[in-house]
Order: structure tokens, then C-alpha cells, then sequence
């Protein structure tokens, strides 16, 4: 086996480096690890990966919300905690939320099962079936109304209070679904219900742990991973792929298969034409908006106007309703940079103290979303139309919006790096637009139809070639599922 990177170290998006000052290490995108530590890839090869370095921080305080008003929500593992702290805004959310998570257990199966399950035919009678002598035709059709509702539909059906839906409602921004987006219900419902039960997982020492432990299991297998080496295109001899054909010139033979882990897009500038169905296809695949990534290196942890606790929450979201996380989706798709951005604050070293100098922090802070190209500023502040010249007025846009929730923040900073949409595309072609999720995951362009209807396996036209990533089903995430579904199926499992 043979691995080909066109960067400098492998892992795309999950990498981790000291981006502002020696001796803080920031996760450059991804930082949430739970899918991955809780995936069946780990489960089978768990201990391999471990044996290999890969290591893990248990979160037992994995997301809080801190509204505009001063008042905060949050999720812990402990159930009566989570459920006193709603009950302070609404005894009837509290009894909600204790309800769904004494019946989470029930649900998980289904949801987890759909999520694993391979989009063929086969499989999804398969599904469907257990779901069906699991719950009935009335269970089960309330179980598909629930996978096409949107965040809002579900979160104004099930809570009261405008704060309860915010603090979940901010989970579907992360993956593309706005609140009134068709199909996003599962996810402010997943990770609510998944923090309250599990908590989340963080890489110790930063998310490139998983990534160092897979290079090293590769090798140690007897495989090689190449960094700095492009692939200028896939080769094909009588309707199979054969082989590819590095940047450099250097010609690599494929005695099984040809996996290509990039986005839909670049897959037909490797192979030439393929079918103008998948070409057209694969050219027509359409990505979310664009994230920017705000390191920071801080002499200590923000003070949360809010209150103290919140200081010890891996994830704390600043989004104050669902109407905000509206609008600012809207204004992304227009192109226009939004005038009051949701933000995702990381705060890992509450937890893994090793991502920095004893006694300070590093922030990890997420802009969601914001336009890949940029049309113009819907404050009427901003008039670059260019990142290079936009990324700084809209950091500290979004700095502005820290430090009203967190007073001082800035007198805190010790050293910073901005990192527009247009850099993280730069550094990984596969985030088009600064996409981190590579590709929307709505309706349309998802399930069976991730990437194209009849290629949710990764499957090509040419034999012997295969897509992979988060732009083939299950989608996007730390999960590994694309790549675990897909050697599942060249296993012949």
C-alpha cells in the first residue's frame, strides 16, 4: 500500500502546529475527535492505533452556549447537572431533556445504524427492516419525518425556551445546516444527546495524534506514505485505472485499486473524461460556505461574562437564536461576509494542558460561515472583496463578538493567526471555499446521494478507481467512515 499527500505532513484538514508562538500547539481545523474515538474503525483497530501513539482526553464537559443577555447553558455527562441548569430558563425543557435522554439508549441504534450503513439497495431494506419490527409503521414513519425535518422544526416542536434551541440549533452550523435547512434535525439532536451520554474525545498533545498512529500503523504494515507528492493524474489502460502519475514525473503502479481522497471537483481533472453523467456530476457538486480559523495564544483561559463555568467547557458557542443562525447562513450563500458570525471557541487546554506553556491557553476559534468569495460586506464596513485583504477586519469582527462575551480577551493575546477560507483551500485543495465538511450535506447531496446517486460507495465509472473522503457517504466528520465502508467492500466484507 501506498499513500500519496501533496502537503508537507499527511491528514488534510486534521494537523496540529504551533501556529503562533513555540510551545503552542493549535488544531488547525478539525478538534473534536468523539466520531473517530467512537467509530467502528477505532473499535476493530483501536488498539493497534494506540499501540502506535494514538491517544485520547476524555471531555466530560463537552459544549455550553453563552448568550448576549449573560446567561449561558451547557451540556455535561452529568444528566442531573445538565438538566438543573435548563430548568433554570424552563422546567418544561428540563423535563424534555430528561425524557430524551432516558430514551436515547432506544434511539441511538437506529440513527448510529444509518449512519454506518453501507447506501446500497441491500442495505437499506436491510435498515429498514430492523427498524420496522423495531417500531412499528407509526414509529417508523415519525422516524423519517424526524431525519427530513429541519434544526427549527424539530428544536420548536421539542423545547420551549428560544436559549435551548440556540444551544443545540449551533450544532447544525458546524455541518452545513442552517436552521431551516430540510434534513438537519439529527444533528442538534445527535450531539446534544451524544455530549449528555459520552462527553467528547480530544487528541492528546492535539488531533494529529490519529494521524501520526495511522502513518505509523501504515508503515509498520509493510505501506508507505509520501508527503510532497502530487498526483498530476490517474492512469488508465483499457478502462481501468493502472496506476498514477505523480507531479514529479514518477510513475507508480496499482496492483489492486486507486483511491482518490480528494474532492469531487479535482477527480476529473485526474481522470479526463469519464462519463458525462459522473462528470457532470462530480463537476456540479456543491460545497457548503467557507470557515475562518482564528488561532490564539493566550496568557490565560477568557473570562466568561457569563459566568466562571463556562471556563471549563471544551466548546463554548456564541450564537444567541436561531433567527441570528439564519440570517448569518443567508448572508455566507449571498457571498456576503456576515455582520454577526456564529463562532465555535475551542478552549483544549482546559483539558490537555500539554498544548501549551504552563499556566497559558490556546483558544481554537471557528467563524461559521462565511463566503468562499467574497460579494461584499453586509455590515457595509468591510469593502475589500478579497481575502487577503478582508481576513483581518473580519477577525476582529469576530473578536469584537469574543470579547463582549468574554471582556479583556484581547489583553489576554499573546500572538495570533488568522486563517481565511482562501488559506485553507490553498493549504488543502479538498476545502473548496474553506468548506471544512467538503461538500453540503443537504438533502440533495446526501444518504444515497453523496456524492451522486449510485456512487455513495465511492465507486467510479473506471474500474479499479474509488472516491473517498468526506464528500462520499457518510459524509463529513472525524469519523473515518467513507474510507472504513470502502475497505470494508475491497475486503469483499
Amino acid at each position: 500500500m501506498a499513500v500519496f499527500e501533496q502537503a508537507s505532513v499527511a491528514g488534510g484538514a486534521v494537523k496540529t502546529g504551533e501556529y503562533t508562538l513555540p510551545g503552542f500547539r493549535h488544531d488547525w481545523a478539525a478538534m473534536n475527535l468523539s466520531l473517530f474515538a467512537g467509530s467502528p474503525f477505532f473499535k476493530q483497530h483501536g488498539p493497534e492505533l494506540m499501540r502506535n501513539g494514538c491517544a485520547f482526553v476524555p471531555v466530560t464537559r463537552p459544549f455550553a452556549s453563552s448568550f448576549e443577555d449573560g446567561s449561558w447553558l451547557g451540556v455535561t455527562t452529568d444528566a442531573e447537572e445538565t438538566a438543573a441548569r435548563i430548568a433554570a430558563v424552563s422546567p418544561e425543557d428540563a423535563t424534555t431533556w430528561r425524557r430524551l435522554a432516558a430514551g436515547f439508549g432506544a434511539e441511538a441504534p437506529h440513527l448510529f445504524g444509518l449512519l454506518g450503513s453501507p447506501m446500497t439497495m441491500r442495505a437499506l431494506a436491510y435498515f429498514m427492516f430492523k427498524t420496522l419490527r423495531a417500531k412499528g409503521l407509526a414509529g417508523t414513519m415519525d422516524f423519517a419525518r424526524f431525519l427530513l425535518s429541519s434544526p427549527r422544526q424539530w428544536l420548536g416542536e421539542t423545547f420551549r425556551h428560544p436559549h435551548t434551541r440556540a444551544m443545540l440549533g449551533a450544532w447544525g452550523m458546524h455541518l452545513d445546516f442552517a436552521p431551516d435547512v430540510a434534513g438537519g434535525a439529527m444533528f442538534p439532536y445527535l450531539e446534544g444527546m451524544a455530549g449528555q451520554a459520552f462527553g467528547m474525545a480530544i487528541g492528546t498533545g492535539g488531533a494529529d495524534t490519529i494521524i501520526t498512529a495511522l502513518v505509523a500503523a501504515i508503515r509498520a504494515r509493510g505501506g508507505s506514505v509520501d508527503c510532497n507528492a502530487a498526483v498530476a493524474r490517474i492512469l488508465r489502460e483499457g478502462g481501468r485505472a493502472s496506476g498514477v502519475e505523480l507531479a514529479d514525473g514518477r510513475i507508480i503502479r496499482a496492483t489492486r485499486a486507486v483511491i482518490a481522497g480528494v474532492a469531487p471537483r479535482a477527480l476529473t481533472r485526474l481522470t479526463g473524461e469519464t462519463t458525462p453523467a459522473f462528470d457532470t456530476a462530480m463537476t456540479g457538486f456543491a460545497h457548503a460556505p467557507g470557515t475562518m480559523m482564528i488561532h490564539l495564544a493566550l496568557s490565560d483561559l477568557p473570562n466568561w461574562r457569563a459566568g466562571a463555568a463556562l471556563r471549563d467547557f471544551a466548546y463554548v458557542h456564541l450564537g444567541d437564536s436561531l433567527d441570528q443562525m439564519a440570517r448569518t447562513y443567508a448572508q455566507a450563500k449571498a457571498g456576503l461576509l456576515p455582520d454577526a458570525p456564529i463562532l465555535v471557541v475551542g478552549q483544549p487546554t482546559v483539558v490537555d494542558p500539554s498544548r501549551a506553556p504552563e499556566g497559558r491557553h490556546v483558544l481554537w476559534v471557528q467563524v461559521r460561515m462565511v463566503p468562499g468569495t467574497i460579494a461584499g460586506d453586509a455590515a457595509g464596513v468591510i469593502p475589500a472583496t478579497d481575502w487577503a485583504d478582508a481576513a483581518g477586519p473580519m477577525a476582529e469582527r469576530a473578536l469584537g463578538i469574543l470579547e463582549r462575551h468574554a471582556p479583556g480577551l484581547r489583553g489576554k493575546i499573546l500572538g495570533q493567526r488568522i486563517v481565511s477560507p482562501a488559506e485553507l483551500e490553498a493549504d488543502n485543495p479538498n476545502l473548496v471555499g474553506g468548506d471544512q465538511v467538503c461538500g453540503s450535506h443537504h438533502l440533495a447531496q446526501h444518504f444515497a446521494f453523496r456524492p451522486a446517486r449510485g456512487h455513495a460507495d465511492g465507486s467510479t465509472p473506471v474500474t479499479g478507481l474509488h472516491l473517498t473522503g468526506a464528500a462520499v457517504w457518510p459524509g463529513a466528520g472525524t469519523g473515518a467512515g467513507p474510507g472504513y465502508l470502502l475497505a470494508r467492500k475491497l475486503a469483499g466484507n
